[in-house]
């Protein structure tokens, strides 16, 4: 009874709100009600928030809407340029990840690098920055990949060659970042792409955690997930199991570094030795889990796309490969040669970026460049998913999977980051960039050089709503050996 009274309130007091709220200001958005605002849209469309999303922003005047419901804060979405480096470089501070932000993902993410803000964030940004641009990590990074690929990927698919089985290639490439990020942040191989063996129990909790968590986000009425956190039932006491293998596993590898105490050239050990044991535990903690989730997610995912589109374009597929076949070895200063590749690898990004939206909060009141007001404490949200879908942004070709688009006289023209915003821009600029680009080249290089992977033309890419773009059914794919 006491929770139906709550409830109740709470249905009034956001109804004046938001009533008042309309009154004070003009804005586009979606369709609303009293009491309620754009709730029952928001409900018909949540399997389809990004698409949803994605239509509205398109109709808008200036790609930028304001959407306000029951149970939610004020939320000013865009798909802008110009209001995307109006928050995150011209008025940088004034947008924070926010508490809002922070509440959602706290559970897993703690305050890690993704997560943090204030001196938590620079902190962990100035060491990160600092380690990112050492030639040693770069080399390290380099020879991970090589080993991982040439050991053990290209193996796996001469097998399945050979065997005319099926692949989930979206499985295979999570298990080969999984490997890797392990190798390159701790130290450590789980040799994930053995498919003999099961799927890392960590790996697993991951999954779910980020799923679930993502899922807070997408709640009709924040309420709803708080009431399950307090009373641990559901989907937020199948989060706090998730959350405390991934938590485990953290803390066993910053025991075990901690305990070897010798100097060795991964990610962790240059933390330990560069704070000299300032950071407290939870604090490293965090730190491994966002290393995880950036390395492995991120990467797995823009692959997965990136080859479901190539399946589909025999001509790109044709054009990387006799770009890949000239280079005498598949090196780290060869493939800084491969345009074209680059170029590819882009525009899947372009259409499928691993992180389809980021949001942060603003501390104080604000007008955008196209002139929305954004009200102190609102949440404020740019869409690089809806951003690749802009005719005012891309052309009316957007829909395209076209890597031309990104090539001049034969070289990669890389675009503004606020146009582009799939690697963030400003301050919060993704440190590993260099390194995803790395990895993604080598694997699409390798694989492409070697092998054709064909998928079944009714595969629909459907996108599962998590922190990351993950591919739903996975990508199932039939391997052939290229003739030399």
């Amino acid at each position: 009874m006491a929770v139906i009274i709550v409830l109740g309130l709470v249905v009034l007091i956001c109804g004046v709100f938001l009533v008042k709220r309309r009154n004070s200001f003009e804005f586009y958005g979606p369709k609303s009600y009293p009491f309620v605002g754009c709730m029952i849209s928001f409900w018909k469309n949540q399997s389809r928030l990004c698409e949803w999303y994605t239509e509205l922003l398109r109709d808008s005047p200036t790609q930028t809407m304001t959407i306000q419901r029951l149970g939610a804060i004020t939320t000013v979405m865009t798909a802008n340029p110009e209001n995307v480096e109006h928050i995150l470089k011209t008025r940088f501070e004034n947008y924070p990840k926010g508490h809002t932000f922070n509440e959602i993902l706290h559970d897993l993410l703690g305050n890690g690098i993704f997560n943090a803000d204030g001196e938590p964030w620079r902190m962990q940004r100035k060491i990160a920055s600092y380690e990112f641009n050492t030639k040693s990590l770069r080399n390290f990074i380099v020879d991970c990949v090589q080993a991982e690929t040439t050991d053990r990927l290209l193996p796996l698919l001469e097998q399945a060659c050979q065997s005319g089985s099926v692949l989930d290639f979206q499985d295979v490439l999570r298990r080969f970042s999984f490997d890797n990020i392990c190798k390159v942040a701790f130290g450590m191989d789980p040799n994930c792409l053995d498919l003999s063996l099961p799927q890392s129990e960590f790996a697993e909790a991951m999954d779910v955690a980020s799923y679930l968590s993502s899922k807070r986000a997408r709640s009709v009425i924040s309420l709803e997930w708080k009431l399950k956190r307090a009373l641990n039932v559901g989907s937020e006491k199948t989060l706090a199991e998730a959350v405390r293998v991934v938590h485990k596993f953290a803390r066993d590898i910053i025991d075990k570094r901690s305990v070897e105490g010798d100097l060795k050239p991964d990610l962790l050990s240059r933390f330990l030795q560069l704070t000299q044991g300032n950071f407290e535990e939870d604090c490293l903690r965090d730190i491994v889990v966002s290393f995880v989730l950036a390395g492995r997610d991120t990467t797995a995912s823009a692959l997965t796309w990136f080859f479901w589109l190539v399946s589909s374009h025999p001509e790109v597929e044709e054009l990387i490969f006799n770009e890949v076949n000239k280079l005498k070895a598949l090196s780290y200063e060869e493939m800084k040669g491969m345009e074209y590749l680059h170029a590819a690898i882009y525009e899947s990004m372009r259409l499928f970026p691993p992180v389809r939206y980021d949001s942060k909060q603003a501390l104080h009141d604000d007008y955008l460049p196209d002139g929305t007001f954004v009200k102190k404490g609102s949440r404020v949200t740019y869409h690089p998913y809806a951003m690749g879908r802009m005719d005012s942004i891309w052309g009316t070709d957007c829909m395209e999977f076209k890597p031309e688009r990104w090539i001049k006289d034969g070289v990669f023209l890389p675009q503004r980051p606020f146009k582009y915003a799939v690697f963030q821009a400003g301050a919060r600029m993704c440190l590993g960039k260099d390194m995803a680009l790395i990895q993604m080249k080598y694997i699409a290089a390798s694989v492409i050089r070697g092998f054709r992977l064909r998928v079944d033309p009714q595969h629909e890419g459907h996108c599962i709503p998590s922190l990351t773009a993950s591919m739903k059914n996975g990508l199932p794919v039939v391997v052939e050996k290229r003739s030399s």
